[in-house]
């Protein structure tokens, strides 16, 4: 819909719409039962949440298409992700609250691990400690010494994961990634995606080649790759697009700086289900809207790791969603940004089962919170970026278009 149409036909209202949201959520059937990591979960709250409500599945881009975090989030919050292309870099840097500046060329870096022949065997270096990224981030910027027009940033996220800024004239986000995502592949060279990038390009390959060289001798962390270059440009917030005052409770760096993107607010980090949901009471009269994020049902998918992708969809059934039933919002949905089957240990194009509850939805047949049961319900297959409106709509915040 024509965003300058839906702004046009907002009104004011006090109603409340809370966003649950279990990243990689949608799976594929396990070989032996036949069911998806959801389906075979066991979910009452979830199921009894499906009945009362309207059902659907969510294709986060395009049918066909496999997405990546940052454009699926822009998804679910109505922003049409082939107009707003942020790259993962940017999301990383706000989402560690790096002070990011006009013209910063930034990225996303995973630790990995390759072989002797310069193979990668782990895109993930084992998934390390989070301490340990920190000391190897001290390291590079004690050892790896570039260009003096050219000043240079490395900072730790989580775990593997880190931010890389570039900062200087003429730099270019325009690079393609170092990252193959695949193993038994060597790390690819950083190309320019035009003449202008060429320069930056040269400055991001000298970097690797020299974090290299000061990470050979880790046994596991002995190469950086590389993705998501972006230079940074503000958009516009849900404050200005849909009138929503939102509030972001995530633990994960990158899905805070998503927040960060689309203005909501961040006012405290969850370190565990209870936490996510203390931050969610103490403030839940002070915003209309709410995104609450849960990350290991994808790190579990990526693992391959079908039981604990089970477990935590398990967990959230039984901790988070009576919690937020008992404070009964306007609108309550449930879904995921995008598949990431535990068969395939990575995101994938799969649509993704989506539960939207509201005090004036027209219920539909499903009885249980599922791959296949939604396909069957009554929002049936949409584009993930359309699905704003009919958020909007189920909480009051529509009116009438026309005479």
């Amino acid at each position: 819909m024509d965003i300058n149409v839906l702004k046009s036909l907002l009104v004011r209202n006090t109603t409340k719409i809370v966003y649950l949201i279990m990243d990689g959520l949608g799976g594929l059937p396990d070989k032996e039962t036949g069911l998806t990591e959801l389906e075979t979960a066991n979910t009452p709250n979830l199921d009894s949440l499906a009945e009362m409500s309207i059902c659907g599945m969510m294709d986060p881009i395009a049918p066909g298409i496999t997405p990546g975090s940052g454009p699926a989030h822009l998804s679910l919050f109505g922003y049409d992700p082939l107009e707003f292309a942020i790259g993962r870099g940017i999301l990383s840097a706000l989402g560690i609250d790096f002070p990011i500046k006009k013209g910063d060329v930034a990225a996303r870096i995973n630790f990995a691990t390759i072989d002797k022949e310069g193979k990668i065997i782990d895109r993930r270096a084992g998934r390390i400690s989070t301490e340990t990224n920190r000391r190897l981030c001290e390291k590079l910027r004690k050892n790896v010494k570039l260009n003096e027009n050219v000043k240079w940033f490395i900072e730790t996220v989580s775990e593997h994961r880190a931010v890389l800024v570039f900062r200087g004239q003429n730099l270019s986000g325009k690079i393609e990634d170092t990252d193959p995502q695949v193993v038994g592949k060597k790390p690819l060279k950083a190309i320019p995606l035009e003449k202008e990038a060429e320069y930056t390009a040269n400055i991001i390959n000298d970097f690797i080649s020299k974090a290299k060289a000061v990470l050979k001798d880790e046994d596991k962390a002995n190469m950086i790759l590389v993705r998501g270059f972006a230079t940074f440009e503000k958009i516009e917030s849900m404050k200005e697009r849909y009138g929503l005052n939102c509030l972001a409770i995530a633990e994960y760096p990158m899905y805070r700086g998503l927040a960060r993107l689309v203005g909501m607010d961040i006012l405290k980090i969850p370190g565990s289900f209870e936490e996510l949901l203390q931050i969610f009471s103490e403030h839940y009269n002070e915003y209309d809207f709410f995104f609450l994020h849960v990350k290991k049902t994808d790190s579990y998918g990526e693992d391959g790791n079908f039981k604990a992708k089970v477990e935590v969809i398990e967990k959230v059934d039984k901790v988070i969603v009576p919690e937020i039933m008992k404070k009964s919002p306007d609108v309550f949905v449930v879904t995921g940004d995008h598949s990431t089957p535990y068969l395939l240990k990575s995101h994938s194009w799969h649509p993704v089962p989506l539960i939207l509850y509201s005090k004036v939805c027209r219920k539909d047949s499903v009885k249980k919170f599922g791959e296949s049961e939604c396909t069957k319900g009554g929002l049936g297959r949409m584009l993930l970026k359309d699905f704003m409106p009919v958020v909007l709509a189920n909480a009051l915040r529509i009116q009438k278009y026309g005479a």
